[in-house]
């Protein structure tokens, strides 16, 4: 049997799909009294992989966590100055 967190509505032994899992997160943003309109299921990744690398100072591993190919994809994903990432990536081992 396959748990998810996030079980289906129509298929309770599959995973919910991205849009009913994107309607959900709208509710909860409606519900606790912000706007649709600036948060999403894109901004809570995004503030997930922010929050690791601001932590960690890793770039590699939220490189990782983001299934990016190429580290300076990470880079202008988080914002992050270009030579402080790179400097930071140089020296973290994964």
């Amino acid at each position: 049997m396959n748990d998810f967190v996030f079980p289906s509505r129509n298929d309770y032994m599959g995973p919910m799909s991205t849009r009913q899992y994107a309607r959900l997160v709208r509710e909860w943003i409606i519900g606790i009294g912000l706007q649709a309109e600036d948060c999403g299921t894109h901004s809570l990744r995004r503030t997930k992989a922010s929050t690791i690398y601001k932590a960690t100072g890793n770039l590699r591993a939220v490189q990782i966590l983001l299934g990016h190919a190429k580290i300076e994809s990470t880079v202008r994903y988080l914002g992050v100055d270009v030579e402080d990432a790179l400097e930071l990536s140089e020296r973290t081992e994964v």
